[in-house]
């Protein structure tokens, strides 16, 4: 087991590591703008520099997990760190948008390396019952980025132009970098050079996982088209073959020992249904704040303010909770507070201030944190340290496909309800309603996603209680075959040319 010293450098590559990518995806949204008129870019080549990132990140995440477990998780995340600054610095230099989208495509698969490797690595450095506390700080510290993204993103678009938001993350990713090849964390485990990539696997989960992140995306912007038809056929379809393949291959991509986890199984649901339902709530809270109350950005970011404050607050709370209580008993009790949470924000109205709405986003964030500190603690525990990389991936993928999906319903439910009802906007600026409509539907669109989030709460059942998850050791090791959300910042971005606050990039 590591030295302290080497615990503490650990701690402190991974927190980077989550910030730099959170940080990352909070301060891009707000130099869109500019950056669509200095490169004269259109607003689909606008959209795609976050599109791009997405697939890329969706559909390498289990992959690059599982190349932690096979070479080392600290010298996979000085790859991805390292390639994630030097893209970084390529997009600041960038002549045109072309440029642009490309480099964000080539950042989103050096982001997809770097993500699950930062509990891989803490699942190498601590033992099972001491997870909890660095999880929890990295998560408040990823709560403290997203609520800081937008202020930074802003000053610096204004004052140094969008170029200096992608010159942002240089200097730290080189340091975070050189730290991670710096430190000396334990490596691979004996009999992990023997295990073979699955390479046709990780190519048809990237595919069923490029289609469904497509098809999220597009849905809020244009609605069901026949240009979206194509995205789930194919994640139907390489969803399929994937599953047909790992059942059959000597050497698959996810372990069987991970999949066959019920404890996983359920906090991988805990992790979607809670992560759906709040980016759905702050989808529609956004358009609530700013066509319904006349509010700018800035005023609905503050209200927001509450959500990323009590997340920064929650997370360490949720490690204590997690001592006295137990995993179930914390998680039913944080997916009961976004229940909450979502439920009052479905009761405002015209008349509702700045009090109402900020204890909607409190409860959210209360909750949210200690699910997410919950959930990615059971999961990373339950991994054998030769799977630890995989269970990372498949976290990180439910924190990525769960807003998406939220966004998506949150969209598909207010069209059911009320139309969108403007008419003269461009294709692709993403959905409008009139004032009236739009208040009419939320408080149902509000009631389904609080139903999602109470699904979550009986998934949440099913995780160990305090005995069961404080004391058990993790699975046997599994031998040769075998987590961030920028979340709070959602609610103040606003909406450029009409257009929805794009999902998270994975946190």
């Amino acid at each position: 087991m590591s030295t302290r010293r080497e615990r503490r450098l650990t701690l402190v590559g991974s927190v980077t590591g989550a910030v730099i990518v959170a940080l990352d995806g909070t301060v891009l949204t707000v130099a869109q703008p500019t950056l669509q008129r200095d490169l004269r870019a259109t607003f689909t080549q606008v959209q795609w520099t976050s599109t791009g990132y997405l697939i890329a990140v969706a559909g390498l995440l289990v992959f690059a997990g599982r190349l932690g477990d096979r070479y080392g998780h600290r010298q996979i995340f000085a790859v991805g760190v390292l390639g994630f600054g030097a893209t970084s610095a390529g997009i600041g230099l960038a002549a045109d948008v072309g440029w642009v989208i490309g480099l964000r495509v080539a950042q989103g698969a050096f982001g997809a390396l770097l993500q699950p490797a930062t509990l891989g690595m803490l699942r190498a450095a601590y033992p099972p019952e001491g997870l909890a506390r660095p999880i929890a700080l990295r998560t408040s510290a990823i709560g403290v980025a997203a609520a800081a993204g937008p202020v930074v993103g802003g000053a610096l678009a204004a004052h140094l132009g969008w170029r200096a938001v992608f010159f942002l993350n240089v200097i730290p990713a080189l340091a975070v970098g050189v730290l991670a090849l710096a430190v000396r964390t334990p490596k691979a485990p004996r009999g992990a050079a023997d295990v073979r990539l699955d390479l046709p696997g990780a190519g048809l989960l990237a595919v069923a996982l490029a289609g469904l992140v497509h098809t999220l995306v597009a849905i809020p912007e244009t609605g069901w088209t026949a240009a979206t038809a194509p995205g789930p056929v194919a994640t139907v379809v390489a969803g399929v073959a994937f599953v047909l393949h790992e059942r059959r291959t000597r050497s698959p991509l996810v372990p069987p020992s991970v999949l066959r986890s019920a404890t996983v199984r359920s906090a991988l649901g805990v992790l979607v249904a809670a992560s759906a339902s709040l980016f759905g709530a702050l989808f529609l809270g956004t358009y609530f704040m700013q066509d319904v109350l006349g509010l700018d950005a800035l005023q609905s970011g503050l209200r927001g303010l509450p959500l990323a404050m009590m997340m920064v607050l929650g997370a360490p709370a949720a490690a204590f909770l997690m001592r006295r209580q137990g995993p179930r008993r914390s998680a039913v009790a944080g997916m009961t507070l976004v229940t909450a949470g979502v439920l009052l924000m479905s009761r405002l109205d015209r008349g509702s201030g700045a009090g109402e709405i900020g204890g909607c986003f409190l409860l959210l964030g209360a909750g949210f944190g200690v699910v997410m500190v919950t959930a990615t603690a059971v999961i990373v525990r339950r991994a054998s340290v030769e799977t630890a990389g995989v269970a990372g991936g498949l976290q990180q993928t439910a924190m990525n496909i769960g807003p998406m999906l939220g966004v998506a319903a949150a969209t598909m439910l207010m069209s059911l309800a009320a139309p969108d009802t403007a008419g003269g906007r461009a294709a692709g600026d993403g959905p409008r309603w009139a004032a009236g409509a739009f208040l009419s539907a939320m408080g149902p669109a509000l009631t389904v996603l609080a139903a999602v989030a109470a699904l979550g709460a009986l998934s949440a059942g099913r995780l160990p209680g305090r005995t069961a998850g404080t004391s058990a050791p993790p699975p046997p090791s599994a031998g040769g075959g075998g987590a961030d959300a920028l979340v709070p910042a959602a609610v103040s971005r606003g909406r450029r040319a009409g257009r929805r606050p794009p999902p998270a990039e994975s946190r």
